[in-house]
This record gives C-alpha cells, structure tokens and sequence, in this order.
C-alpha cells in the first residue's frame, strides 16, 4: 500500500487490528475532551481505591463502572461521527435526536458510576477516618 492508498477492506492481521484500534483510542485521548475528563476521574478513583486498600468485590464494580462510562463515551462519539459524516453541518431533527440520545448513554452511565462509587468510597471513607455520624 502506497502512502495516498486508504485502507478500505478488512485487516490482513492481528498486529494491523491492533494498530488501528490503538489509532482509535488515540484519537479518542487527543480529540475529545469529555473522554479526556472521564479517564482523568477513572484514574482518580483508582489511586483512591489503592489508598482505602479495596477488596476484590469493590474492584470488580468500580472496574465495571469505569468501563461502562469508557465504553459510552466510545460510542457517543461513534454516534457523532456518523451523524456529522452523514447530514455534515446541517441541522437535522433525527440528527440530534440522535445525538441527545448517545449523549444520554453517556449521562447515565456517569450516574451509575457515581452511584457506585458513593455505594463504595463513602462507607471506606467513613470507616477511614472515624466518622461516626
């Protein structure tokens, strides 16, 4: 394949799939900004599940929450891209319905990781420093 040449059929292997699923996720970091803040609360969350010494079973749902927010901020922008390849910058009722919608995936996937991170950090943090309430 020359250097003008696009790929337009399936990868030949492994390492070519590789390489373009981490162009994704590159484009993802370097791109967009929401995904950015995700991933910087995911780490955060991680250092603080590493300070309050969580058992297997917290990990299992804060691993789980983090990847559902991940995962809907992955096709949310899927969803945007589509969109805007298809209408471009052209308003579209079912465009932005659309749009809303994968937006909306992505809210209440960060409700669901809120919640379990309060359902996990709040009694360790309590249990942490005293608190009696």
């Amino acid at each position: 394949m020359g250097l003008n040449d696009k790929q337009v059929n399936k990868n030949r292997n492994f390492l070519q799939s590789l390489t373009h699923a981490l162009s994704g996720v590159y484009s993802l970091v370097s791109t967009e900004r929401n995904f950015r803040k995700h991933i910087i609360l995911a780490a955060l969350a991680i250092i603080m599940g590493i300070w309050l010494r969580l058992n297997t079973n917290e990990w299992l749902w804060i691993t789980l929450a983090i990847f559902v927010v991940v995962v809907a901020e992955v096709l949310n922008t899927v969803v945007e891209s589509i969109v805007d390849l298809i209408v471009g910058y052209h308003y579209h009722d079912e465009a932005k319905k659309a749009k809303d919608v994968a937006a909306g995936g992505v809210l209440i996937a960060a409700i669901f990781a809120l919640v379990i991170g309060c359902l996990i950090f709040v009694p360790e943090l309590i249990q942490k420093f005293n608190v009696h309430l």
